[in-house]
């Protein structure tokens, strides 16, 4: 039995105890939260001992930790963790300087520990099996991805004020994405943005509505389009054209249900939110990072991933405020 710490008992910490709750030999045997109602109350739903992070960390009854608190807490999270020998899932972004991630990759090598980076949408079956059909050559050679990715709404302003920014905080999904469909390093970025949805995500410094351009080497192409408001629903598209043909992997919506009149065609909307949107992929991240930490798998996207993915979401913000592209 896998026995993990949840670090977080928050909207998140709360997701990952559901997911592990359906899993076969672990269980949630500890939590960890800055406040003690919610630590109480998810105590109570999976039968763990609360406990405080320094204490949960040190318990050589908890195999793995899964990180689930503010990206300012994770660095000494990570560093505490690899030390006592501790497997470790961390939300993302690992940290929102790339430097500091740096460090946290000198400290988890050197304690040899299983790390993941919790890019949830790489494990959303659509977008996985769209992956693998690129990896089997049913499109031929990948030429250029489009990804598309809208909240329903924006985050009240003091999230926005100490996000990181859009691309930091929303577009580093998407950034990762890119890297998992295109099959190579991008080598470039080009990023603009406004802001239009809400004066106020302007005045504190931050755009709500971007897009980016990526390159590689060989010339493919991604293009990512970024927005804080959607009126339909939580809005998650990708395609990928490639020498041979096209994928795509559309919305999930409320549900399938479609009504034809003499009017048109209607539909229901989007699924509202991520919650609900990537349930499935939440489930199958935290599978495959038992499984790995139990050696039945390679785990990805590691911690590299998630270095990869702050630096581009580093040099868009980057390319954004100086209106020029960025070599990578």
């Amino acid at each position: 039995m896998l026995n993990i710490g949840l670090l977080g008992c928050g909207r998140i910490g709360v997701v990952h105890a559901r997911s592990i709750f359906g899993i076969d030999n672990a269980r949630v045997s500890a939590v960890a939260d800055a406040f003690s109602e919610p630590a109480e109350a998810l105590a109570a739903k999976t039968g763990a001992a609360v406990m405080d992070t320094d204490e949960l960390i040190a318990n050589d009854a908890v195999d793995a930790v899964v990180i689930g608190t503010p990206t300012d807490t994770h660095y000494d999270q990570i560093h505490a963790a690899a030390k006592a020998g501790k497997a470790i899932f961390c939300e993302k972004p690992v940290d929102m300087s790339a430097d500091r991630i740096r460090d946290c990759i000198k400290v988890v090598e050197e304690a040899g520990v299983p790390f993941l980076t919790a890019f949830n949408r790489r494990f959303d079956p659509n977008f996985a099996h769209l992956q693998a059909q690129i990896a089997n050559g049913a499109i031929g050679d990948v030429e250029l991805v489009t990804i598309q990715s809208r909240d329903p709404s924006p985050p009240p302003i003091s999230y926005i004020k100490s996000s990181g920014g859009l691309f930091r905080d929303m577009m580093i999904h998407d950034l990762d994405m890119a890297r998992f469909l295109l099959g190579e390093e991008p080598t470039s970025i080009f990023a603009r943005g406004s802001s239009l949805v809400d004066p106020e995500i302007g005045e504190a410094g931050d755009v709500d509505t971007a897009a980016v351009i990526l390159t590689t080497d060989s010339g493919k192409i991604c293009q990512i389009s970024c927005s804080r408001r959607a009126t339909y629903g939580y809005d998650q598209r990708i395609e990928v054209h490639g020498s041979g043909g096209m994928l795509r992997a559309d919305n999930q919506l409320e549900t399938t249900v479609e009504q034809a009149t003499a009017s048109g065609f209607n539909k229901a909307p989007a699924q509202h939110f991520f919650l609900e949107r990537y349930e499935a992929a939440y489930r199958a991240e935290m599978l495959h990072f038992i499984e790995g930490v139990q050696g039945k798998a390679a785990i990805s996207p590691n911690i590299h991933d998630g270095l990869r993915a702050q630096v581009l979401a580093d040099a868009a913000s980057q390319s954004q405020a100086s209106g020029q592209p960025v070599a990578l």
